[in-house]
């Protein structure tokens, strides 16, 4: 295996049996319960990375997302916090934590963009007159979310506003040396995003402590908002918005 067949054909790891093809990636029929609550400002902030700022009020937005049909990636479903944030007085929302059951997309998460994706157990499906999120981190339940099913349309295109704006995720990428090699506030957008569904509904959300999981170290104090809804969407690759090793 010549050098220049390395140079031109690697893309991720492993080289010889890669864990995810090329993208762009396609989501067929996304669905989302996204719960969104008030929480303690201070701890908010410090979860915060610079030069990201805190956006008008202490929410968190709690996400249970079940992916039917996406291509490279498969059938899995996702859960967790998002922040929303300013970045240069442009709105958007930053992945804080993030948990998933299929590997793939959890190595590409990583890898490409800088998902903090982790393996667990996470579920969303309607059960009776419910929705319900679960996420389990081994035999042990972190996170229950419940709304209830489709009680009122919302409005598809502030829902589409959101998905479309920002997204900001903090990549980290070690030497073999165990220095930092990478470290960079990533920036990118989805696209080709069609909303087909907005509920919204009385929503409530339990989050619990654990050690390798500290999801509940943003409490949940409010809840003020809860939304269901359904999409296609391509995620697509991003940009560098700040670099950490080298940007003052």
């Amino acid at each position: 295996m010549k050098a220049d067949e390395i140079r031109k054909n690697a893309f991720c790891m492993p080289y010889a049996s890669p864990a995810y093809p090329r993208g762009p990636y396609r989501f067929f029929n996304r669905q989302f319960l996204t719960i969104t609550y008030r929480t303690d400002p201070d701890k908010l902030r410090a979860a915060i990375p610079e030069p990201l700022e805190m956006g008008d009020e202490p929410l968190v937005t709690y996400e249970f997302i079940r992916m039917p049909d996406s291509t490279g990636f498969g059938d899995y479903t996702e859960s967790g916090q998002a922040i929303p944030v300013f970045y240069k007085g442009k709105k958007g929302n930053y992945t804080h934590r993030m948990f998933l059951n299929d590997h793939p997309p959890i190595a590409g998460g990583r890898e490409i963009w800088g998902y903090p994706k982790v393996l667990a157990k996470p579920s969303l499906q309607a059960v009776t007159d419910t929705l319900v999120g679960t996420l389990d981190y081994g035999p042990v339940r972190i996170a229950t979310g419940t709304m209830g099913y489709k009680h009122k349309p919302y409005d598809m295109e502030k829902i589409k506003a959101v998905l479309t704006a920002p997204q900001y995720l903090l990549k980290i990428i070690p030497h073999v040396n165990g220095s930092v090699q990478i470290c960079e506030l990533v920036e990118f957008t989805l696209k080709d995003v069609v909303v087909k569904e907005a509920w919204t509904a009385p929503a409530a959300l339990e989050l619990s402590p654990h050690a390798l999981a500290p999801i509940a170290d943003l409490p949940v104090l409010e809840v003020v908002s809860a939304f269901h809804f359904t999409t296609d969407l391509t995620l697509d690759y991003g940009t560098v918005a700040y670099d950490y090793l080298t940007d003052k």
